[in-house]
């Protein structure tokens, strides 16, 4: 089990000694560098469980080189000036790249036949493929279920820039089906035009003028709807892959 970080010493102590490893590695020194990743080995081992839910072997799983090599490139891409925590910074940058190894695999997985996991016995005998079928569908249900688990999390952390909530979308959700499609077309509109979108970022609303002779909806239908258009932006314009293949399913219900 790894000791945490500096352990025994004050908050302020513990800040000063990261913030000067820091200074060193981006400077070139290698062995503030090192010291920076080996200290900091439990924080890499808890956000990568964390994301991928479960325990993580240093010694065995791909995930904990993938999070290493994320906390180093956190080191490089830091901006001292700019950002004002580092670790928040690092588990930003952990979890996003063990998110692209997990959407990586799942495409290759779509792409391997499942003959490609035959088992042969000395006699050239396929055998087990039942049970190593299984726990292949098995991970992949996992890794899934991460995959979803993280799009959520981070478009729930969208969601509160524009001061939205997943409850609050359920209450406003239009109850008919061609009030969602509307809602849904007008999300489009939106996501298709870099001076729309770039007004819905900068102001956190619905740039109403503009839509009015754009959509085949009522100004005051779109106020009407107007948190839950935003949400469908929001949704349609971010890295949330699985959550968006929904989108077609949630318009016919």
């Amino acid at each position: 089990m790894g000791v945490l970080p500096f352990r025994g010493r004050r908050r302020s102590d513990e800040r000063k000694e990261l913030t000067r490893l820091l200074h060193g590695a981006k400077s070139g020194d290698e062995e503030a560098r090192n010291q920076l990743i080996s200290s900091y080995v439990p924080f890499i081992l808890r956000i990568a469980s964390q994301t991928t839910r479960r325990y993580i072997d240093q010694t065995v799983d791909d995930e904990y080189s993938i999070a290493l090599s994320a906390f180093n490139e956190a080191i490089d891409r830091f901006d001292l000036d700019r950002e004002s925590s580092f670790l928040s910074f690092a588990e930003t940058i952990i979890r996003r790249r063990l998110i692209d190894f997990f959407r990586s695999r799942q495409r290759d997985r779509k792409q391997v036949p499942w003959s490609e996991f035959d088992l042969l016995d000395e006699e050239d005998n396929v055998t087990n493929y039942a049970e190593v079928s299984t726990s292949l569908e098995l991970h992949q249900l996992s890794e899934e279920a991460t995959l979803r688990a993280y799009e959520i999390e981070e478009y729930q952390k969208r969601l509160q820039e524009f001061d939205l909530s997943f409850a609050e979308l359920v209450r406003i959700s239009p109850k008919h089906g061609d009030a969602r499609q509307n809602a849904f077309e007008i999300g489009r509109v939106i996501a298709g035009d870099a001076m729309l979108l770039e007004f819905v970022e900068r102001r956190k609303s619905l740039p109403l003028k503009q839509l009015e002779d754009r959509v085949q909806v009522s100004r005051k239908t779109m106020e009407r709807q107007r948190k839950y258009i935003l949400a469908i932006v929001i949704l349609l314009t971010g890295d949330f892959p699985m959550l968006q293949s929904f989108l077609e399913d949630a318009k016919e219900v």
